[in-house]
Parts: C-alpha cells; sequence; structure tokens
C-alpha cells in the first residue's frame, strides 16, 4: 500500500508549529506582526492546496509576499492612510540591520 499524504493544512499547522519557538521568543509588537503574517498563510491555504509541490514554506512566503503586496497597494492608492507608523517600523528596522552588520 502507498503512503498516505497529508493535507496541505495539516503540514501548514505543523510547520507554524515548528517555528512556535521562535514566535515565542519575540517582543510583543514583533509576535503581533508574525501572527498576522501566519494568519496570511492560513488565509490563503485553499490556493496553496492547488500547488503542485509538496513542500509547504514556499506556498506559506508566497502568501505572505501577497498579502504584503495588498497592504502595499492600499496605501499607494489610498492618500488617507497613515504611513508614518510604517516609517518609523522601517527606520527602525534599518537602524537594527546597520547594527547587525556592522557589530561582527
Amino acid at each position: 500500500m502507498g503512503k498516505t499524504v497529508e493535507s496541505f493544512r495539516m503540514a501548514l499547522e505543523s510547520e507554524i508549529n515548528h517555528w512556535s519557538g521562535f514566535a515565542r521568543a519575540l517582543r510583543k509588537e514583533d509576535r503581533e506582526a508574525f501572527d498576522e503574517l501566519i494568519a496570511s498563510c492560513r488565509s490563503y491555504a485553499s490556493e496553496s492546496t492547488d500547488a503542485a509541490d509538496s513542500d509547504v514554506f514556499e506556498p506559506m512566503i508566497l502568501s505572505i509576499l501577497l498579502a504584503q503586496q495588498l497592504g502595499l497597494v492600499k496605501i499607494v492608492y489610498n492618500p488617507t492612510v497613515d504611513v508614518e507608523p510604517l516609517v518609523q517600523l522601517t527606520e527602525k528596522g534599518k537602524q537594527q540591520a546597520i547594527e547587525l552588520l556592522f557589530s561582527q
């Protein structure tokens, strides 16, 4: 008899559980952002099921990228969106990246 292949949703939850230690180690605001990324993965699970590849991580990344792209489109085409918090977060992230690069 052949091996039973787990459903994509089961494989997705398994991959998410694999990252749970990383998620627990995050600061509160980072954890909230991480949870939003994971929610993006779950929201595109049906579409990801149709992917021919058995790798779970690639559809997860594409789901996250799609959700990010949709958010960017909303910001670009809606001038009333307050982007200042995003700019501050980006600047903070840049500074942390610079510190990491030059501390080695």
